[in-house]
Formats: structure tokens, sequence, C-alpha cells
């Protein structure tokens, strides 16, 4: 057996390269960290061959002194912890010393510096772990480091790199992570003499800007509008696109020492990749499971399946609450109070996606506008009449809402009642989503408000309505039973008969009153209120398999959404169903006090708007 014996420096260097320098892009991220840590403001990027021939940083910060730069490169060195104290609060983006010492390992590196203090750079050059004596090099105030033909001296590494594209592409996504975080510093991006991304800083100091959403009135929320950093808000709509800047709602709040910021995308804007999420933990990008799964659990009611959200969200706390020092790259993190930070981005990322149709912000427990607390320039004058007060041949009754009259109506030879005083004057604003002008093939309502027209899924719309009434009557233990006029019996399996006298307690929580008539019958005698519209034997067969699967506890604990929203599925509005203008409308200022009413419980979208611009120049006017 061979005798332990010390490594060589060369080769503890290398191996530490494995792990910290996976890739070019893996160095880029160490080298831009270096940068911010020494106060940059300005930093330039410059690659070749995707990173691997030529990778070059250069910045303007603060600059290394020449009896220094031989030490930069050492494994271990560093400015920015000298005890156990300050590794636990870590505050700085580097602080292990390995990252310089494993690149000068692997490849040909350049480091060139000079201080304010200095007349001129110093250059130092290092290959196969040898550093050369300091140089006097031209060079303005800050340090370049070049990196050239990486992994030249270990070619089994090499040949595992991707093509040029490939690793490009992780770069680009390393550059996008740094200058995300940082938008009061100045990025360029340059591949192979092209420049990919030039994007400016913006100063600190500019203030915080109201975040629009989609164009809608901003109805006042007691003085409590989310706002975000303008410069954090054009860097972000800079690298992610102006359509996801206009599909985000802001996200900020603070409680205690933590705070969350940032911009959450709508479901709408859901991708078929994680390509759009970006979460950054005291200006880290990190991917954390704690985090991942309290934005998933944010998201779980709202979007649709397979589908994945955007997101460019900041954590800040205090250091000493979170160790970075737990990966290599230092893309992971601990946090010191997970359930709590969990809970805090669940509860904040979900009130902020809790914006009604109407745009409109909920307040702290989540509750919409009543009718008779609604800000002046609101009108609600709107009947609080359900949808269960269907009118035959009613859904195109406009003129009657205009005029405000009573006339007879042909088809029912009855007078509809007018919901509707005459309708406001140009100078009074109407509800977000306007007043309703009928309905198109029985699927869509098609309103107009004070940007043009709305075009609404009935369906979809009021399928969100009921599950979020199901789930806070459950949570409130106050599920309404409708007793049904006359009974529904059905045909039975077994284990449905078994499921129903085994599980009486649930189906009364749940507000369904189910009984054995015989060993293969059941009869439904009362349903929850809220699924008036539904069949009854359909909901009962769903509820039965959901406990007879999966027991009483989880169906009502874990799975309960997903029952909830089946059963509000079934409970929805149908297509083909005729509206009256009056259920119409009050499906309209329903939808203005639902959260999350712009998607159903599958994420799909509820509603649209076409503004007369876009109408106008689909005819063309003004040409």
């Amino acid at each position: 057996m061979p005798a332990i014996h010390l490594l060589p420096d060369l080769l503890i260097n290398q191996i530490a390269a494995g792990e910290v320098i996976e890739r070019p892009a893996s160095a880029l991220k160490e080298l831009l960290e270096n940068s911010l840590d020494a106060g940059a403001t300005d930093i330039t990027v410059q690659l070749e061959g995707g990173g691997i021939k030529l990778l070059r940083v250069r910045d303007n910060g603060k600059g290394i002194a020449r009896e220094e730069l031989p030490l930069a490169l050492m494994r271990h060195a560093t400015s920015k912890i000298a005890s156990l104290d300050d590794l636990q609060q870590v505050a700085s983006m580097g602080f292990r010393g390995e990252a310089l010492a494993s690149m000068a390992a692997v490849a040909h590196l350049t480091l060139t510096s000079r201080t304010v203090h200095d007349t001129h750079g110093w250059k130092v050059d290092a290959m196969n772990g040898v550093v050369g004596e300091p140089a006097p090099a031209s060079h303005a105030p800050g340090t370049s480091i070049e990196l050239r033909e990486l992994y030249f001296n270990t070619p089994a590494r090499r040949k595992f790199l991707k093509s040029e594209a490939t690793e490009f592409a992780w770069c680009e996504e390393a550059f996008k992570h740094i200058a995300l975080s940082r938008p009061d510093v100045a990025f360029s991006l340059q591949h192979n003499g092209k420049t990919i991304w030039q994007l400016p800083a913006t100063p600190p100091g500019l203030p915080l800007c109201e975040h629009p959403l989609r164009g809608l009135p901003a109805y006042p929320t007691s003085g409590e509008e989310t706002r975000v950093r303008a410069g954090a808000l054009n860097r972000i709509s800079a690298i992610l696109g102006e359509e996801f800047g206009h599909a985000a709602v802001p996200v900020e709040r603070q409680a205690a020492n933590l705070t969350l910021q940032g911009l959450a995308a709508l479901p709408a804007y859901s991708r078929s990749s994680r390509d759009a999420q970006y979460f950054f933990v005291n200006g880290r990008f990190v991917r954390d499971k704690v985090a991942s799964h309290a934005l998933r659990q944010a998201y779980q009611d709202i979007l649709h399946h397979q589908r994945h959200p955007a997101f460019v969200l900041f954590l800040d706390l205090p250091p000493q609450q979170v160790d970075v020092n737990v990966h290599p790259a230092k893309s992971e993190v601990r946090f010191r109070e997970s359930q709590g930070i969990h809970q805090f981005i669940f509860h904040t990322l979900q009130q902020a996606l809790s914006i009604p149709a109407s745009g409109v912000k909920r307040d702290a427990v989540g509750a919409g506008f009543k009718p008779d607390q609604a800000p002046a320039p609101y009108l609600p004058q709107q009947q609080n009449i359900g949808l269960g007060v269907a009118q035959q041949g009613a859904a195109y009754r406009l003129w009657e809402m205009q005029t405000g009259s009573s006339e007879l109506d042909a088809a029912s030879g009855e007078t509809a009642p007018t919901p509707y005083s005459p309708l406001p004057t140009p100078h009074s604003p109407v509800p977000p989503l306007g007043f309703a002008l009928a309905q198109l093939s029985g699927i869509y309502i098609l309103a107009q408000n004070a940007h043009g027209l709305v075009v609404v899924d009935m369906h979809a719309a009021h399928e969100r309505i009921v599950y979020e009434r199901l789930k806070t009557a459950l949570d409130e233990k106050q599920i309404a039973t409708q007793p049904l006029l006359i009974p529904v019996s059905f045909y039975a399996e077994p284990l449905d008969v078994a499921t129903v006298e085994a599980e009486q307690d649930a189906l009364k929580i749940l507000g369904f009153d189910i009984a054995p008539l015989s060993p293969t019958r059941l009869v439904v005698r009362a349903m929850p209120a809220l699924l008036k519209q539904a069949e009854a034997e359909t909901v009962a067969h769903e509820v039965l398999h959901e406990l007879r699967e999966f027991g009483a506890s989880r169906a009502l604990t874990e799975r309960r959404n997903e029952l909830l929203a089946t059963l509000a599925c079934h409970g929805a509005v149908r297509a083909n169903r005729i509206l009256s203008i009056t259920e119409m409308n009050a499906l309209l200022r329903e939808m203005e006090q639902t959260e999350r009413a712009d998607q159903c419980n599958h994420g799909r979208p509820t509603w649209f708007q076409l503004s007369m611009s876009e109408l106008d120049k689909m005819f063309m006017r003004g040409k």
C-alpha cells in the first residue's frame, strides 16, 4: 500500500478547480463577484470561443496593490474574512480565496491591476500554478483578469466541455445573474468581438416607481401601493424583456429583519422550463430548496399543469441568519430559520399574486372592496344578484341598461328588472371590467370598460370565483348546504357505499348529505350551495373517489385544493348557458372582488383586454 504523502500545490489547485471552476461560466461568475466586492461600477466582459479560448473581465474597482498581486493568486488568500466570526456572517460575494488560485492552475492567467494611488498598473502572469514577478503595465484604476485556454493542461477535463455555443449560453446566463443583482453597476458583454449586452447603470438614488399592471386603473388602497425601484425595474425589463415586465406584478414586503422584493409574473406568462426564475439572497443568485418549495406553493392554485412560473425576487436578511458556505460554487445556502423563511416567502408571494381581475390590490387579510366600502371614484351600481336568476332571451338587453327603463321581455312575457341607473358620464370612471354588452357563442362575455373591449371566459371566471369561495368556507368550517328538492339516487360500487358509511363526518364538513339506499345505490339529499350548477351524481362520484383513494385526513388537508378545484369546475356556469345582462354584470363584479381572478384553477386566463387603439389598428382608423 502506498505511503501517505502530501499532494503538490498544483494538483491541489487542479482538484479544487474541478469543484469551483466547472466550466467557463463558473470562472466568469467568480470574477464578476470579485469585481463587485472591489466596489466596481463599470464591468466589461470579453469572451472568445464561448469563454474557453479567452475570458477577460475588466472593472474600475479599487484595484490591487503591487505587493498583493502574487498573494491574490495563492490558495486561501483573501481580504474578505479573517476569523470564524467573519465566516458566520459573510457579507461579501466571495470569501474562500480559492477561485483565482484554481484558475491559475488550469489556464494561462494574467492579472493586471492599479489602485487609485499608483501612477501606473502592475501585471503578473501565472501558468501551471507558477506565479511570475509583477511587472509595470499600462492600466486605468481597477483590475483586469484574463484567462486563456481553459483546462489546457487537463485534457481529460477539457473534453467534457460542450460546444462553443453551449458554453457561451452558460456564460451569458451567469452574466445575467450578476447583472440582475446590481442595477447600479454598468455591465457589457462581448463574444467573438460582437457586443451582446450593453446595460447602463441606474443610479441607486432613483425614486420608487409604481409598476404598471396592464394599464388598468389603479384605485387607491389606503396608501399601501406596492412600488419597486426604478433601476431594478429597468434592469429586469432589459434582461427578461418588456413582455415579462408587463405580465408581472410587483412584490415588496418587509417583516422584522426580512425583506422580499422584485417582480413575479402572472400565470399567463408561465414557461415550459425554469429559464426565467431568478432568486437572490443578499444579492447572491441561489437555487434553494426552501425558497423553491415556497414559490411553487404560492403558484400551485393558479398555474397550468406542467408549466413553470417566472420571477425575479430579492430576499435580504442579516448575514448571520444564512450560511453561504455549504456549496463549492456558493450556489446553495442554508437558512438558520428555514421554516420562518418559507412562510415569509410563501405568504408574501401569495398576497402579491392575489390580485383580482380589477387590478385592485387586496388588503392585509385578502378581502376585496365591499360595495359600501368602495373608494369614491368607483361606482358600484350593480344589484347584488347571483348567477341563479336567468332571464330567457335577456342576454342582449343593452338598451335597458343604457336608458334605465323597464321593457316587457318578449321572450318571457315578464318585466325585467333594471340593474343599473343610466351609464356614468364620461367624467366618471366605470368599474375596471366595465359593463356587459352581450354573450358570444354561449362561452364569452363581451364588456366595455374605460380602455375598450373586455372578453371574459365565463366558465373559467366563475370556476375561480366558486373555488375561492369554497376554500374560504372550508377554512371557516361554514360550507352552506342546499337541500335538493328532489334527491338524486344512483348506482354505486360497494366500495363507494362503504366510503359513504365510513366518512360521514368528512362529507358533512364538505357540505354533502349522501346516504346508502341499498348495497348498490346511494342518494344525494343535499350538497354545497355553491355547487348548485353541478350535477349531483357527478360531484358525488368525485368526492367519494378522493375520500376512498386518500382518506378523509389527506383529502381535507394536503389534497384539499385539488378536491375543491375539481368541485368548482363542476359547479361553475357551463358553456352555452344563456346569461342575462344582470347575471353577466354580477359575474364581472364578483371577478373584481375575487383573489386570483385573472386565472382559472388550471392556470388558464379568464379575460383579455382589447384597447381602443388596438381595435382602431385592426380597422385601420386614422390611416
